[in-house]
């Protein structure tokens, strides 16, 4: 069943632009529409499982006097794997309490330096590791389109709320897919940013391969779009070209890669049918579309992912007793991130090689999209699987076999660096909605973003808000 939290009060149908809109005009108040959204919040929360932590009443508070900028007044949701002054940090884990964080990180200051009004923190997977949230005493992010489905990857909290309609935009981050994923599970838009574009927590930004990038989801291109603009205000990157303000869409026609048959696990015949008639339109607009067989990555890059991953999570199950100390219980990590220290430890003789191949991955992309402006490819290789179909609960063999041959074409521009976009253009034969990506070379957002306004016009993204929806909590 899908669930939706829209109704008639002062959120409306409103994206994060023309909420600001309703505000200048006086249409409605900073408290109409942080307590709008707290009740939404609070209707649909007990179906979709999808916050970590409620911080509804410092938020009612700051309603009273917002910070200044664009957004100022905006509800959103912070990922719970950013630190944020008096809140805890639980990175979807039982292997330790969630310790409260003293100051905002990195991450968190941008969002408040937009003038957003931060209502609390959302579900994640264990560590960001697993392509859904099922947590073993928790239960599953469920999605809004369809309630016996993920809300996909670990912004799955994020994506849940915005599809709903419980907040208009939600911070997200991308370490293999984890933007795009859910923002294809969810019909949601999806940017993953180019490798610095935005500020980081110093944990993602540490990382041997900085893969991570944090970004939103948005039910709008122009929110986005905004969001970008106003976070590089905050913070600009200086090694990289501006995004800039972009409101329309570009007039150069592109040379369009597409791409259906990834690295290793290809599409399913119906998926790869959807970016093909994407395409079709592409050429319909006057775009130059060309099917190709190569990716912008070498043929060991599963591998070499899969590979850092189990880095990543080895790092977290070695350090935990000295960050965590006493309060610190390995015993309580899923399969996934169990199974994951296993795999370093068996192959940790070939990191060095597949870091080494990681860091040189840029220069390939950089060959790919001299040739072409953007790539364009599904977001995930088959229709969403039902709930259970990668629970931790599983063995850890049977986990990774499934991720990989659903998660088969995100985890590319996360080791590129490169920026790439998920937009709801499509639908399977059930009913679902389905995410195609675009990407494009290091630093050309503005492109994706003017290219996605044009594809939005033409093909206006589909709501939850349709027949078969429920409002509020599903009875």
């Amino acid at each position: 069943m899908r669930v939706h939290a829209f109704t008639d009060d002062a959120l409306a149908d409103h994206d994060a632009v023309g909420l600001v809109a309703a505000l200048h005009s006086g249409e409605v108040s900073v408290r109409e529409v942080v307590d709008a959204a707290i009740a939404r919040v609070e209707r649909v929360d007990p179906v979709l499982g999808a916050v970590a932590h409620a911080a509804h009443d410092r938020a009612r508070t700051e309603a009273l006097d917002p910070r200044p900028g664009f957004f100022a007044g905006v509800p959103t949701y912070l990922k719970d794997n950013v630190a944020a002054a008096g809140m805890p940090t639980g990175d979807g884990t039982d292997a330790y309490t969630a310790p409260v964080a003293r100051r905002d990180g990195d991450v968190a200051r941008m969002v408040r330096a937009t003038g957003l009004v931060v209502l609390g923190k959302t579900r994640l997977s264990e560590f960001g590791f697993n392509a859904v949230a099922e947590h073993p005493r928790l239960g599953p992010v469920r999605s809004p389109w369809s309630t016996d489905h993920p809300a996909g990857a670990s912004s799955a909290g994020a994506a849940a709320l915005v599809a709903a309609g419980a907040v208009p935009l939600a911070h997200a981050n991308d370490g293999g897919g984890s933007i795009r994923i859910p923002a294809s599970v969810n019909g949601l838009v999806g940017l993953k940013p180019t490798r610095d574009r935005l500020a980081q927590d110093r944990v993602h930004r540490d990382m041997p391969v900085r893969i991570v990038s944090d970004g939103v989801l948005t039910r709008s291109v122009r929110d986005t779009a905004a969001f970008l603009r106003e976070a590089e205000r905050v913070y600009r990157a200086l090694h990289l070209p501006p995004v800039g303000d972009i409101t329309r869409p570009g007039r150069a026609r592109l040379r369009v890669a597409l791409n259906t048959t990834g690295l290793r696990h290809g599409a399913s015949p119906e998926v790869a049918a959807l970016p093909r008639g994407v395409g079709a339109l592409l050429e319909d607009l006057g775009h130059h579309v060309e099917e190709v067989a190569e990716v912008p990555a070498d043929a060991s890059l599963p591998d070499d992912f899969l590979l850092y991953w189990a880095f990543l999570a080895s790092a977290v199950v070695r350090t935990g007793r000295l960050v965590h100390r006493r309060d610190w219980h390995p015993e309580r990590l899923d399969h996934l991130t169990r199974g994951l220290d296993r795999h370093l430890r068996r192959h940790v003789h070939h990191l060095p090689a597949a870091l080494l191949r990681m860091r040189r991955a840029p220069d390939r992309s950089a060959a790919f999209f001299a040739r072409h402006d953007v790539l364009l490819t599904p977001t995930v290789a088959h229709e969403t699987p039902l709930l259970g179909h990668l629970s931790p609960t599983l063995d850890h063999a049977t986990i990774v076999e499934r991720l990989l041959a659903w998660v088969a074409f995100t985890p590319v521009q996360n080791v590129t660096g490169d920026p790439s976009v998920s937009l709801p253009l499509a639908t399977t034969s059930s009913g679902l909605p389905q995410g195609v990506v675009l990407s494009a070379g290091a630093g050309r957002e503005a492109l994706l973003l003017e290219l996605s306004l044009e594809l939005e016009q033409a093909r206006p993204f589909a709501s939850v808000r349709g027949p078969g929806a429920a409002p509020g909590a599903v009875s």
